[in-house]
């Protein structure tokens, strides 16, 4: 969708938690909606006095809800929900405090409620500090997990996923030490990334011509070059695709299932159009490649929970906020793409983020 494009007819807002108040979250939520939210409505989750004054600076008029508010909006309205308060001391520091990570886990909390109430249909976060938040009192992995637990699942239940142009891409681990990594590779995790991928390109590219190919990268340098540099290939990952090409949406050829194949050739073939997704095993084998390919325009998804969930593909950026430079794109691509699921959701009579049956 390009920028200003109208949302979904829906009159359930998008939830925004803005994020950590010494990065750039705060500044790029305000122009992301400034620029695209178009005839949509939006909800900003923060300190409400300082997200009012930085909407207004964007020409745009904003109202002030209650969290437990109704949050009626009409087109293209835009409100903020004052749910934390941001002190001049955690602004200024541009970096982690525990002022900031009280703050960030405020928002967030608040615009999950609305969206788990049915309150707003979709959520939307800017970039959050673990760090910070962690200082803040409450130990923090990530908002893939916490967005998990907060929805009665276990971490195993979702899949991190980032959804970009060039490439789509889906993790079986996600913040782990590299060292731990590879015992966390089991087949109901790649099972579930697998799964999840599938359901996600058949939602974005429900046109594509012919098989959707998703290709399943190997852990191992060569996928293991038939266990001579590791044996998670063979011993977990191949018989794991082999049972899953028995079944829908593979064994009806809607997607078509390979793998596991060396990383190197598959991202390079995503590169290049050939395929339309891939499983990473780690983090960063998914990560470097994404922000190679699809920097500022892939979105973060998390794809599994009752609702839909995006956020930017980048971090808090302190040092972007400090020389007033932050660029909006990444945080309007995630707008965006909650616009697209959640229509895309209506079509299919269900959200797109859903966990699958099983």
């Amino acid at each position: 969708m390009s920028g200003g494009a109208s949302g979904p007819g829906r009159t359930e807002p998008l939830a925004i938690a803005v994020g950590d108040p010494a990065g750039v979250g705060p500044a790029v939520a305000a122009e992301a909606v400034a620029r695209a939210l178009g005839s949509d409505r939006a909800l900003l989750f923060g300190d409400g006095a300082r997200l009012i004054d930085a909407l207004d600076a964007l020409g745009v008029r904003a109202m002030r809800f209650e969290p437990d508010g109704a949050f009626r909006l009409g087109p293209g309205g835009v409100a903020v929900v004052d749910v934390a308060e941001w002190s001049d001391a955690d602004i200024a520091a541009r970096a982690p405090t525990p002022g900031g990570g009280r703050a960030q886990l405020a928002q967030l909390d608040a615009a999950i409620d609305a969206v788990l109430a049915g309150r707003a249909r979709a959520l939307v976060t800017g970039p959050t500090s673990k760090e910070a938040v962690t200082l803040g009192g409450t130990p923090f992995v990530g908002q893939t997990e916490h967005l998990a637990r907060r929805s009665g699942l276990a971490d195993d239940d979702v899949t991190m996923m980032f959804l970009g142009p060039r490439l789509r891409v889906a993790l079986v681990t996600t913040h782990l030490s590299v060292r731990a990594a590879p015992e966390a590779i089991t087949a109901p995790r790649v099972a579930r990334a697998v799964r999840h991928l599938a359901d996600a390109l058949l939602r974005v590219a429900p046109d594509a011509p012919g098989p959707l190919r998703l290709d399943v990268a190997g852990l191992n340098p060569h996928a293991g070059e038939g266990g001579l540099f590791g044996d998670e290939e063979r011993r977990v990952i191949a018989p794991c695709l082999e049972a899953l090409r028995g079944a829908p949406p593979f064994s009806d050829g809607r997607v078509a299932l390979g793998g596991p194949r060396p990383a190197e050739a598959v991202f390079r073939e995503a590169a290049a159009g050939a395929v339309h997704g891939v499983v990473a095993m780690m983090h960063d084998q998914a990560t470097i490649a994404s922000k190679l390919l699809d920097w500022g325009s892939a979105v973060n998804v998390t794809w599994g929970l009752s609702f839909v969930r995006t956020s930017v593909d980048h971090g808090v950026a302190y040092d972007a906020a400090a020389a007033g430079v932050a660029q909006a794109d990444g945080m309007i691509a995630a707008l965006e793409m909650a616009q697209r699921l959640t229509a895309a959701g209506e079509a299919a009579q269900g959200e797109p983020g859903r966990r699958p049956a099983r």
